[in-house]
C-alpha cells in the first residue's frame, strides 16, 4: 500500500517548504494586487505593496479577508482571471445572506484533485478501491471534490450523492464499496439503518470512511469506528479556499496535515487578530498560494483549532491542525460561559449508554438562560426504569457542570426520535430573543 500520493512534497524538509511557500506567496500577492481591485484597495490603505512581501514572515503585514468580502463582491467581483479562463463555479449553501461564489481554473481543479488524492491515499486507498461518494454534488464542493480526488489517485468512484438511504445501503452491499465519503452524522445514520434493518456488518465491505463538512469529536470518531467496523478519517476544507482536501488525517489520526505547498495556515486570536504560537487555540486563517481564480489572502474561517509543526510519525512534515472544536460564529454564550456544541457532544458520548443523536435547546426564562439537552437513549438500554434514567441524567448533568461549568436539564427521548440529517446535522435550537 502506498503511504503517500506525492512523497517528495508530503515529506519535504521544513526549510524547503518555507522557501516554496515564500516564493508562491510573493507571486500570489502580485497576482491579487494586479487583478483584484478589493485587494489593491485594501493593501493601499494598509500601506503595503507587493514588493514588501518577500517571505512567509511578511504575511502578517497583509490585511485579513472576510466572508462578507465575497458577499459584497457577489457573484464574480473577487475573481482574478477573466471569464474565459474559468473551468468551474461552486458556491456555499448560503444559509445566511447571499451565497459565496467561488471559481476555479483548470489549474485550480487539478490542484484540488491532488489535495484530495493525498487525503485518500493517507486513509489507505489505492487503485483497487471502490469509493462511494455520499456528499452532495452540485454547487456544494463535497461531492465533486472527493470524486475528482478518487479518480486522480486511480480508485473507482461510485457517485452516490446524498439521500435515499435504502439505495445507499444496497450499493454498499452490492457494489462492494470499500471506502465511504460523507458527513460523520450521516455515517451514524447509516449505522442506525443497518442495525434497524437487521443487515449484518459482514455483508458490507467497508474498510475506511472519509468524513467532514461538519465539526465532530474524537468520541464520535470512536463511535463510528465501532459501529461500522472501519477506520474513520477526517478531511477538512471550505469552499472559499478550495473545498475538501485543505487538510486531512493520516493513519496516526493525531491532527490533520495541511497541504502546505498550496495553503499557509495561521492561528489568530479572534478578538485581537494577533498570531498565536503552536498549541494555542484560536481562529484558523488560510492564505491560498497557488490558486489562480480566487487566491484569498489571510481568509478568516471562524473555525477554532490549534496547530503543531512537530513531525508526524507517518513521516509527513506538513503542519498539523487539530479537529476544529467549533466556530467562533457558532459559539453559544450561556449564562456568560462560552460553549461550542462539540464540547457538549464530547461530554455526552463520554458518559456512555446514549446514542450520538442529541439536540441542544437554549432559552431564556425570567432573564436567565436555560440549557436543555435532549438525548436519545441507546435502544439496548431503553427501558421504563425511571430510577436508572434519573441516575444517568444526574451523571451527565454532573459531567456538564464539571467540564463546562454549566448546569443543564437532561431530557431522554426514545430511539429514533431526534430528526436525522443526510447532510450537515442541526444540533442547536436557540429560542432566546437576543436584541
Amino acid at each position: 500500500m502506498n503511504r503517500y500520493f506525492n512523497e517528495a512534497i508530503e515529506t519535504a524538509p521544513r526549510n524547503q517548504l518555507f522557501h516554496l511557500q515564500s516564493y508562491n506567496l510573493s507571486r500570489t500577492v502580485y497576482h491579487a494586487y494586479n487583478n483584484m481591485p478589493m485587494y489593491r484597495k485594501r493593501m493601499d490603505e494598509a500601506g503595503v505593496k507587493p514588493e514588501d512581501i518577500q517571505s512567509v514572515s511578511d504575511l502578517k503585514k497583509l490585511p485579513f479577508t472576510y466572508k462578507q468580502d465575497l458577499r459584497d463582491n457577489y457573484p464574480y467581483g473577487m475573481f482574478a482571471v477573466p471569464p474565459e479562463e474559468l473551468q468551474r463555479i461552486h458556491a456555499s449553501s448560503g444559509t445566511t445572506g447571499k451565497q459565496t461564489v467561488v471559481g476555479y481554473t483548470k489549474h485550480d481543479v487539478d490542484i484540488w484533485a491532488e489535495c484530495v488524492a493525498r487525503a485518500l491515499v493517507a486513509a489507505g486507498a489505492d487503485e483497487n478501491d471502490f469509493v462511494q461518494v455520499c456528499y452532495g454534488y452540485g454547487l456544494f464542493t463535497g461531492g465533486l471534490g472527493l470524486h475528482y480526488g478518487a479518480e486522480k489517485m486511480g480508485a473507482t468512484v461510485i457517485p452516490a450523492s446524498t439521500g435515499n438511504t435504502a439505495r445507499q445501503l444496497t450499493m454498499l452491499q452490492d457494489f462492494k464499496s470499500s471506502i465511504i465519503c460523507c458527513t460523520p452524522s450521516y455515517a451514524l445514520y447509516l449505522a442506525d439503518s443497518l442495525r434497524d434493518l437487521g443487515i449484518p456488518l459482514d455483508s458490507i465491505h467497508l474498510k475506511a470512511g472519509i468524513f467532514g463538512a461538519e465539526p465532530w469529536t474524537e468520541n464520535m470518531r470512536r463511535e463510528i469506528e465501532e459501529r461500522l467496523h472501519i477506520k474513520a478519517y477526517d478531511i477538512y476544507g471550505l469552499s472559499e479556499i478550495s473545498g475538501p482536501g485543505v487538510a486531512y488525517d493520516c493513519e496516526c489520526q493525531n491532527g490533520m496535515h495541511v497541504n502546505e505547498d498550496h495553503f499557509i495556515i495561521e492561528i489568530i486570536d479572534p478578538i485581537t487578530g494577533e498570531v498565536l504560537p503552536d498549541g494555542e487555540q484560536g481562529e484558523v486563517v488560510f492564505t491560498c498560494i497557488t490558486k489562480e481564480a480566487l487566491p484569498l489572502i489571510r481568509y478568516r474561517t471562524h473555525d477554532i483549532a490549534s496547530i503543531t509543526h512537530e513531525k508526524c510519525e507517518c513521516g509527513r512534515t506538513f503542519v498539523r491542525m487539530t479537529k476544529p472544536c467549533g466556530r467562533s460564529d457558532d459559539m453559544l454564550i450561556i449564562r456568560g460561559v462560552n460553549v461550542f456544541p462539540s464540547q457538549i457532544e464530547s461530554v455526552l458520548l463520554s458518559c456512555g449508554n446514549v446514542d450520538p443523536h442529541y439536540m441542544i435547546i437554549v432559552d431564556r426564562v425570567n432573564n436567565t438562560d436555560t440549557l436543555e439537552i435532549q438525548v436519545e437513549v441507546s435502544s439496548a438500554n431503553f427501558s421504563d426504569k425511571v430510577r436508572s434514567f434519573e441516575a444517568m441524567a444526574a451523571q451527565i448533568s454532573a459531567s456538564m457542570q464539571s467540564v463546562l461549568g454549566l448546569s443543564a436539564k437532561i431530557t431522554f427521548v426514545e430511539p429514533n426520535t431526534i430528526q436525522r440529517s443526510e447532510g450537515k446535522a442541526k444540533r442547536v435550537i436557540d429560542k432566546r430573543k437576543l436584541i
